[in-house]
């Protein structure tokens, strides 16, 4: 790399051109942000050195003194996912310094009740930004592009609505995630057995990848193994239960249970009073005190924790550095989840309750 001929002062758009990378991960080198490789980072500052880069210290000073105003939207139900999801919110919003910052959170019972009302209700606050958990797409998407017309960003967390004109989507891998569960039953029962999906609700995009990337993957690797139809809980643990134990009324008990959504404990607890976790594996979603226990006496066999308090940080800071700085963050950011078996559940215990779980 050859010193510019112009000695002017780079800016982050001329080290972005010259290394031919995003601005974003420009941004994240130049202030320790997480995402990117040591070498990158090297190359970075390097770079910015060479092209005698000043930060524009009076425009950021300016931005600073700007009062933001962003409305969160999230669920009450299901509070072991959502409430670290908010803590993770509110923990990268207190790690912000000299921002004239106000958070609005604002809750419905849950995905499919109440939220499409909040968020018709909300257009009119005209927040600086917006993150929100949508459920069903095709209903999600004029809304979405309505605040997006009036100039509020909106970033999608723990869910997506990818043709809404979101401004970005962070969540975990769902796709994945069902690809992991299939891959762990297909290398733990070796004969033929019928396997089921307890998810949310199919009309909502997480739920929808899981169980894509579940049957693919079955499919793929497992042919001995088949997939019963989807049982959808709709997030109430009422009708979780009452599809759990329609479940055990079928001729034909399943080997395996997928639960790929965080309303597990009353499909758990269903399964736990009828003793058919004795002869059953069962994969679940998330991580919490209440599901300790079933890890910890191997009644099941693991859970894909979602790290909700790492996309809660992920997706306040994305949002916040658009509205400062103008730099748009990835279109799609997909976090692996975290699978926890009885072996490695000490290292994630202590993370219960506790905001900062090392990052992306």
């Amino acid at each position: 790399m050859k010193k510019p001929d112009n000695p002017r002062a780079a800016g982050i758009k001329e080290i972005a051109k010259h290394l031919g990378i995003s601005i974003g991960t420009v941004d994240r080198a130049l202030h320790a942000r997480p995402g990117i490789s040591p070498k990158t980072r090297a190359q970075v500052l390097k770079t910015a050195e060479k092209l005698n880069y000043k930060p524009n210290v009076a425009a950021r000073t300016l931005k600073l003194n700007r009062r933001l105003r962003i409305g969160v939207h999230l669920p009450h139900q299901i509070t072991s996912f959502f409430d670290p999801l908010r803590d993770g919110i509110r923990a990268a919003a207190k790690a912000m310094v000299g921002v004239n910052l106000e958070l609005d959170f604002r809750t419905y019972p849950h995905m499919g009740k109440g939220d499409m009302e909040l968020l018709e209700a909300d257009i009119g606050r005209h927040y600086d930004g917006m993150i929100l958990t949508p459920g069903d797409p095709a209903k999600f998407d004029p809304l979405i592009r309505k605040l997006t017309a009036q100039g509020t960003p909106v970033v999608c967390v723990a869910s997506d609505a990818p043709r809404s004109g979101r401004l970005a989507s962070i969540a975990v891998d769902a796709a994945i995630s069902g690809g992991i569960a299939a891959e762990l039953f297909a290398r733990t029962l070796q004969k033929p057995a019928s396997v089921a999906v307890i998810t949310g609700d199919l009309s909502i995009h997480d739920h929808a990848e899981k169980l894509r990337g579940f049957a693919a993957t079955l499919a793929t690797i497992a042919p001995h193994l088949s997939l019963l139809p989807a049982l959808e809980s709709h997030e109430r643990p009422r009708d979780a239960r009452r599809e759990t134990l329609a479940l055990l009324k079928r001729k034909g008990w399943p080997g395996a249970i997928y639960i790929s959504t965080a309303n597990s404990l009353p499909v758990l607890r269903a399964l736990e009073e009828h003793k058919a976790l004795d002869h059953t594996l069962v994969v679940a979603t998330d991580l919490f005190e209440e599901l300790v226990p079933f890890l910890e006496s191997g009644r099941i066999l693991a859970t894909l924790y979602q790290r909700p308090s790492t996309q809660g940080k992920a997706a306040f800071e994305a949002l916040v550095r658009y509205l400062l700085d103008g730099i748009a963050p990835d279109p799609i950011t997909r976090f692996a989840p975290h699978i926890v078996l009885r072996s490695n559940l000490p290292l994630f215990v202590d993370r219960l309750g506790v905001t900062d779980e090392g990052g992306a």
